[in-house]
């Protein structure tokens, strides 16, 4: 009863088919964009922005399109990181070329340079699956990594090969350099994190979404009922990558200022993306979120009981930390599979009747 359906009716099919067709949900989801929108941007400092906000926003992307490879299409992959990092190089190389194109062009050329890499090495997935394809885009991840650190063009020659972002700014506000406000960078991010949800949300429901599940559930099945498998595999593996490079262009240009490929889009990084999506629900879009907002929040909320409270070491904390990330991943797999995102569900389903027993 908490969870009001009653009187929610549609009379057109384009009311029944929108993404959000229960009253209820669409509030929701309207209040919670208002806050974000009008709210947030005037009260975030420094440290909510480049502690939370901003790595929850940039990973929320990431993990889009790692579960539309993943989740919805079934095709395994452990080559996060690298695409992030094409993503990152080419976002670097659009803005040293062209600097007077505006952040949001480059920020979505260095996705579709990522998408075109991704088809290029999800290939092997029209022919291999399972354990062997997640050991070929590991050795994706481990090859983009050495081409980066050894290919000087990529870094423009620098001495110390690492990248830099340079200042750059959207109608007239400073997006990347030191010099930015931290509410333009959480807008700017936030921008594409909204229509990155949006995107995604669509293709799923629509007739690209049910060819991915089909090839998720039974390639075989699919391909028989007329699904094809190499126009499915390749573009989930495009659209993923596609995410995935935009989130590696943010994380470069707006988050950091800074990278040097091996120590931050090393495979560390394709394996966190990967618990998120594990922990927030495997073809979910609502588990992206959710994945990417506790993986980002454990470690800031461990710190601050931990270190700050009780006085822990700081690497104490930084072990529990994944400590309690890989016990969380056994219970996920073992108990719910299906994630926070189910957990979520259970819940809407017992606030529809409550307060009277399910």
């Amino acid at each position: 009863m908490l969870y009001r359906e009653a009187g929610d009716f549609s009379t057109t099919y384009p009311q029944d088919s929108q993404t959000f067709p229960i009253r209820f949900d669409r509030y929701r989801y309207y209040a919670v964009l208002f806050i974000a929108i009008c709210v947030i941007p005037f009260v975030i400092n420094d440290y909510w922005v480049n502690s939370i906000f901003m790595p929850f926003l940039i990973y929320s992307i990431a993990a889009i399109g790692l579960n539309i490879l993943v989740g919805y299409c079934g095709q395994v992959s452990l080559g996060t990181g690298g695409f992030m990092a094409v993503g990152a190089y080419a976002c670097y190389k659009l803005m040293t070329s062209f600097p007077e194109v505006s952040m949001f062009i480059h920020v979505i050329l260095a996705g579709g340079i990522t998408a075109a890499v991704g088809v290029l090495f999800g290939l092997p997935s029209l022919r291999i699956k399972g354990f062997y394809l997640a050991v070929a885009t590991l050795a994706a991840q481990f090859f983009l990594v050495w081409m980066f650190n050894k290919v000087s063009w990529f870094y423009n020659y620098s001495a110390s090969g690492q990248i830099n972002a340079p200042e750059r700014d959207t109608f007239g506000i400073l997006i990347t350099g030191p010099n930015t406000e931290a509410w333009a960078t959480y807008l700017f991010c936030l921008i594409f994190t909204i229509a990155s949800a949006v995107i995604a949300r669509n293709l799923t429901r629509g007739a690209m979404g049910r060819q991915w599940m089909a090839i998720r559930d039974m390639d075989i099945a699919a391909e028989i009922i007329g699904v094809n498998p190499l126009k499915a595999k390749l573009t989930a593996f495009a659209v993923s990558s596609f995410f995935v490079g935009v989130s590696g262009a943010l994380f470069f240009a707006v988050y950091l200022g800074a990278v040097e490929v091996g120590e931050v889009f090393g495979i560390t990084k394709s394996f966190l993306v990967l618990f998120m999506i594990i922990i927030g629900g495997l073809g979910s879009i609502f588990g992206c979120f959710a994945g990417a907002a506790f993986l980002v929040l454990l470690p800031v909320a461990l710190k601050v009981v931990g270190a700050d409270m009780l006085g822990w070491p700081t690497d104490i904390v930084a072990h529990l930390n994944l400590v309690i990330v890989g016990g969380l991943i056994v219970i996920f797999l073992i108990a719910e599979p299906h994630g926070l995102a189910q957990l979520w569900r259970v819940t809407k389903e017992k606030l529809r009747l409550w307060p009277f027993p399910h």
